[in-house]
């Protein structure tokens, strides 16, 4: 994957290569963050899941071929005199750091970008113990997760006084989308989290870093699961914007620049969970992933990191919108937000007025 000259990745200047522990490293973000970071000279310490790859993640190939493609044939593997890759299992968090301190020696940047999408209004998700375990499944995976490999990662390095962790979200961090509910809930817990731990290890010269791409990096560039559709929310019943109209235009339009290929993109089914991973066309993944990987190469390891960063006009333009529209209803109802302060002359006055309005 190329990335646009005007989008290549800015490391910032450091003195020695840096270490990165990827979170994901078969999805796309992972493994592009991964191939920059190497080509630059970093080590790398590529997440998979347990087990390997999804069977249904046809993603897992592109993973393959970077290994056996870049990381042995290119000498990757073998830079510095030692290695600067290794993969390692994400279930065992603290393992998987002692791995990346015991292999490098360190461990200067945690990128988390793991992630997944569950599609369905609040009733649908709730409407079986089966959709419910879903909930479940969408906060271990963008909640749990993170917070796993953070706690990990915190000891190493506190006792080192130095060290980077970023988190890949999304503007939904920001912006509640309706039917995708759970999704936004998941990213809105972890941002709390994250912007309270900020404060609990800057004295140890500790970075955070919350990367907030556009709705479609999260959604489209990860799994994607669907609870079965309730017919009150139908479109011809329901007026709201719902999500699952919104990714099944975008599926329909990848599908479309897919006809002249041999690629056959899933359909989320209305009737029963359902779940894909979007099997983007190569210069349409580039497209879409150059700004984002661009930040993250920028801001990684830098000595004076933002602490939230909004990726692309776009985002950037939806939370200012949003963040107007909170100002105007503050200033609307400001006054229902105010103390009520007894006027103490008035108090007074009154205290010595008697029964019948005399002094």
């Amino acid at each position: 994957m190329t990335v646009p000259k005007s989008l290549h990745p800015n490391f910032p200047i450091h003195p020695t290569p840096r270490t990165w522990l990827i979170t994901a490293a078969t999805s796309p973000i992972g493994l592009s963050v991964a191939c920059a970071a190497l080509a630059h000279g970093d080590s790398v310490i590529a997440g998979v899941e347990n087990g390997g790859t999804d069977p249904d993640d046809e993603r897992g190939e592109d993973f393959k071929e970077f290994y056996t493609q870049k990381c042995v044939r290119e000498g990757w593997k073998e830079r510095i005199g030692g290695w600067n890759w290794r993969e390692v299992i994400m279930g065992q968090c603290q393992a998987a750091v002692a791995e990346a301190v015991e292999a490098f020696g360190k461990l200067d940047i945690l990128l988390c970008c793991s992630s997944e999408a569950l599609v369905g209004t609040v009733e649908e998700l709730a409407a079986s113990p089966r959709t419910q375990t879903l909930v479940r499944e969408q906060f271990e995976t963008n909640f749990f997760g993170p917070v796993n490999i953070i706690k990990a990662a915190l000891p190493g390095m506190r006792e080192k006084g130095s060290g980077h962790i970023m988190i890949l979200t999304g503007i939904t961090g920001h912006l509640g989308t309706p039917g995708l509910g759970m999704h936004c809930a998941s990213w809105w817990a972890l941002e709390g989290f994250c912007d309270s731990l900020a404060y609990e290890i800057a004295p140890f010269n500790i970075k955070m870093t919350i990367v907030q791409p556009t709705i479609e990096i999260g959604v489209l560039t990860n799994k994607i699961v669907s609870a079965p559709l309730l017919p009150q929310y139908a479109r011809e019943n329901n007026h709201a914007p719902l999500f699952r109209d919104i990714i099944t235009g975008l599926l329909d339009r990848i599908r479309s620049a897919q006809q002249n290929g041999n690629h056959d993109n899933s359909t989320l089914a209305p009737n029963e969970i359902s779940a894909l991973y979007p099997e983007l066309p190569a210069k349409m993944k580039t497209a879409l992933l150059a700004e984002t990987i661009n930040a993250i190469t920028a801001i990684g390891g830098h000595e004076n990191p933002p602490a939230r960063h909004i990726v692309g006009h776009e985002g950037v333009a939806s939370v200012k919108e949003k963040l107007k529209t909170v100002g105007e209803e503050l200033e609307d109802f400001v006054e229902v937000s105010c103390a009520v302060d007894i006027d103490e002359a008035e108090g007074t006055e009154d205290s010595n007025t008697g029964a019948d309005g005399a002094t």
